[in-house]
């Protein structure tokens, strides 16, 4: 995200000298993208970022997939997943929905705080879809609150703080690339354009430091193995690595609230990517909101039936009255998978009751993919095994 931040105290001029107020000299990091031919921030450190104490294997949370054979749309009810989430943290609680080399979907709900860690594989995107708390980085805090997305460049140091005594549930969007706004609405240096659906106001960085004192603290890195799967480990470093004393650049943690998102509409019904948000290798993230719909009057305002030639569709249902989906068993907190080979569309009688409707109040995060999804162990657990069928009126 090429915005540039300046937080704390960096000297006049970088890769040149930073003392302590005792003379002695802070530890200049850079954190990257794509070598040194992208975004990136500096960082100035207390103690040397790269120096551990150990490091040991550590076992990332269930990354199994099993293929979507045969091909069916599926309905995933989320908050049967999370029962015991007063003992659950967001890093190692998250249940793996849906996932292929590009995309991992998951899903959590916590009530404790988490270890430290960080992805070291690509970007997160993380939506909160009900609960409130802290994302404390290396760059300093982010508040997180309802409908925020929370984007966390790849290997950030974080850990994220519940607050409040309720379950904050969120939505994990974890890449194999980076996640940035959708092309189409930067200028080729970077500034969201006139015709973006939001703007840079609308993006919280970290607005101040934290400093955390602490010898022998452990950090979890998620990262690829030898033969390219997904594993772990866990670093104790002499440090906290929470010792960063400024920073500036353009690539660090942010949040965008979905709330802030201003919807494209027309005379007709608009296709998904009027409301794309972000994107990354291999998939894009659009979100539906509340918004006025269609006003040619012959406008039918629900989606028309539709074949996902190139890209597998999932909807997370997050908030609001899902005007197409009535009558499937949907509801809060519930995602579907709709694969690409599969015509879907509104459930039956939605197509004709919308006619004359002209708001709908509905919230939604989309994840289209280009290669195909397969089903991991929180989606098979969650599994509504009806849904396939209630186009036909329940047959199997």
């Amino acid at each position: 995200m090429a915005y540039y931040r300046r937080v704390g105290a960096v000297p006049p001029k970088r890769h040149t000298q930073h003392r302590t107020p005792e003379g002695s000299l802070y530890f200049e990091e850079l954190m990257g993208e794509e070598g040194f031919s992208s975004d990136s921030s500096l960082l100035y450190h207390r103690y040397i970022p790269s120096a551990i104490a150990d490091a040991e294997p550590w076992e990332p949370p269930n990354m199994v997939v099993t293929p979507n054979h045969p091909l069916k749309p599926r309905h995933l009810k989320t908050h049967d997943l999370t029962e015991d989430w007063k003992a659950q943290d967001i890093v190692t609680g998250r249940r793996l929905l849906l996932g292929n080399d590009d995309v991992r979907l998951s899903y959590a709900a916590a009530g404790e705080s988490s270890p430290l860690y960080r992805n070291a594989i690509g970007d997160e995107c993380v939506y909160v879809e009900s609960g409130s708390g802290a994302v404390e980085t290396v760059f300093g805090e982010l508040p997180v609150r309802q409908g925020d997305y929370v984007i966390l460049p790849r290997a950030t140091t974080h850990r994220w703080v519940p607050e409040g005594g309720e379950p904050l549930r969120v939505f994990i969007i974890e890449a194999s690339s980076h996640i940035t706004p959708a092309r189409r609405y930067l200028s080729k240096f970077g500034q969201l354009l006139e015709h973006a659906p939001y703007c840079e106001r609308d993006l919280h960085g970290p607005e101040g430091l934290l400093t955390a004192e602490g010898e022998d603290v452990p950090v979890l890195v998620k990262h690829r193995g030898a033969r390219g799967e997904i594993t772990g480990t866990r670093y104790v470093y002499p440090h906290h690595p929470f010792d960063v004393v400024g920073w500036d650049g353009c690539l660090y943690p942010y949040t965008f609230n979905i709330g802030d998102f201003e919807p494209i509409t027309g005379r007709v019904h608009q296709p998904p990517p009027v409301h794309q948000v972000f994107e990354g290798n291999g998939f894009v993230v659009c979100n539906f909101v509340p918004r006025k719909v269609d006003y040619h009057p012959l406008s039918i305002p629900v989606p028309y039936y539709h074949s996902n030639v190139d890209s597998d569709e999932v909807l997370f249902y997050c908030g609001g009255n899902y005007e197409a989906r009535k009558g499937s068993g949907i509801g809060q907190g519930s995602i579907s998978l709709h694969p690409g080979g599969h015509a879907h569309g509104p459930q039956p009688g939605a197509y004709e009751r919308s006619i004359g409707v002209e708001f709908f109040d509905e919230l939604a995060v989309m994840v289209d993919t280009f290669r195909p999804l397969q089903v991991g162990e929180g989606g098979l657990a969650s599994e509504d095994e009806a849904y396939a069928w209630t186009w036909a009126g329940g047959r199997k």
